[in-house]
């Protein structure tokens, strides 16, 4: 069959299916280092389909997986890509969060926002042209990723090892009314403090490591970017310290006993989102220059910033650069008119979508390695309950396929 049959296609496009793969992707709890057991859920469902599977080994014992629907050659290719790292659960859940359940029309779930919902569609979009019988002249590549959430340690393995194609979607949930080719750049970072330990019996003679801290996070409120203003990302960059620890020195490590001796080291997760033209090392000397005079007013006073930041903290260790896709991409305008061929209507949005464009995807990864890539999925709820609409998923579904029937039919 060849690809002008897009009817063809969406038949093979079934909402039992999708909704089904999506409740057994949530099943399995996969925070970020934990993925492994649905990678390989992911691995054997698409064995089972006839893709042909690799799983790849990111860190020691940690898996994720990566699929190819095979052309016959001389064809584009594309890449469908998806994380399968989720989100730390908030408090309001009122029902088991790993038992998927649709309600008015939304599934609810673990996972499903960020981003299960996503990687089922990308899957179901594949497998429909598989069913349909299309005879792609390109290969279709489904990337299931983990690590997203800690920059895109996943992506950038899968990059290294040779995994590539001509174009790329993730299917991260900026919703299906937006193709989003516009998002900030992202680093993670540690700062330390050192203090002296003393027992509270002679505090005088110690110097309080969380005390300096706080002159830390009071200097980094006030810092000045060295930035051109980019007026699609206008809240950029910003800055934020997300976590702190302070007491007793175990290496660079931090023991939290008895509050009774003068904590001698502290530290600091800092994020930091930033725009086009801005680079990490640009930012890591904008947050040394805030800094660096409170050590003249405080000799006291010694820090130190880690980045990239070691695997040991489970935050990012590699840095998102912006993400800013020319419009007039090949890949921007097949997921326009095959949009626009669903819903018919024109899409509404192709830049940023704000304020989602203020995080950062994969797409970044892989542009920076020679591939067109933006971000098309679908959108949901992510408080107080994980949810995305059953239409949002089907039409995104429903638009990857035949998008990929005009890449690589």
């Amino acid at each position: 069959m060849s690809k002008k049959d897009p009817e063809m296609i969406l038949e093979k496009i079934k909402k039992e299916e999708v909704v089904s793969l999506a409740k057994e992707m949530v099943k399995i709890p996969s925070f970020t280092t934990q993925e492994t057991e649905c990678a390989l859920f992911v691995a054997e469902y698409l064995k089972k389909s006839g893709f042909k599977v690799e799983l790849q080994e990111v860190d020691p014992g940690r898996l994720q997986t990566i699929a190819w629907l095979k052309g016959k050659g001389g064809g584009r290719s594309i890449m469908f890509n998806g994380h399968l790292d989720i989100d730390p659960l908030g408090a309001g859940w009122k029902r088991d969060p790993w038992k998927l359940v649709e309600e008015d029309g939304r599934l609810i779930g673990a996972g499903i926002w960020n981003m299960k919902a996503g990687v089922a569609s990308m899957i179901a979009a594949a497998k429909a042209l598989q069913e349909a019988g299309v005879e792609l002249r390109g290969d279709i590549v489904i990337a299931c990723v983990v690590g997203e959430l800690q920059a895109g340690v996943g992506t950038t393995y899968m990059i290294k090892k040779g995994v590539k194609a001509d174009m790329a979607v993730i299917t991260e949930p900026f919703g299906v009314d937006n193709i989003t080719t516009i998002h900030a750049g992202v680093i993670n970072l540690v700062i330390y403090t050192y203090g002296i330990q003393r027992h509270i019996s002679e505090m005088e003679k110690g110097v309080n490591a969380i005390e300096k801290m706080t002159k830390v996070i009071d200097a980094l409120k006030k810092i000045r970017f060295s930035y051109k203003p980019f007026p699609e990302l206008p809240g950029l960059p910003r800055l934020l310290v997300g976590s702190i620890v302070g007491g007793r020195a175990a290496g660079e490590e931090i023991e939290l006993r008895a509050p009774n001796n003068v904590p001698e080291i502290c530290k600091i997760y800092v994020d930091v989102r930033f725009v086009p033209g801005q680079t990490p090392e640009s930012v890591i000397n904008d947050i040394d220059n805030a800094i660096r005079p409170l050590t003249e007013e405080d000799p006291s006073l010694k820090y130190k910033i880690e980045y990239p930041a070691h695997p040991r903290h489970k935050i990012a260790r590699v840095a998102m650069m912006p993400l800013n896709v020319p419009k007039d991409e090949y890949i921007v305008r097949a997921l326009a008119k095959n949009y626009r061929l669903i819903k018919g209507r024109t899409i509404p949005n192709i830049g940023a979508t704000l304020p989602l464009s203020y995080g950062g995807t994969d797409a970044t990864h892989l542009v920076q390695a020679g591939i067109p890539a933006v971000n098309y999925g679908p959108q949901g709820e992510f408080v107080p309950e994980q949810s995305v609409p059953v239409d949002e998923i089907m039409t995104c579904t429903k638009v990857l396929a035949l998008t990929a029937n005009d890449v690589c039919g």
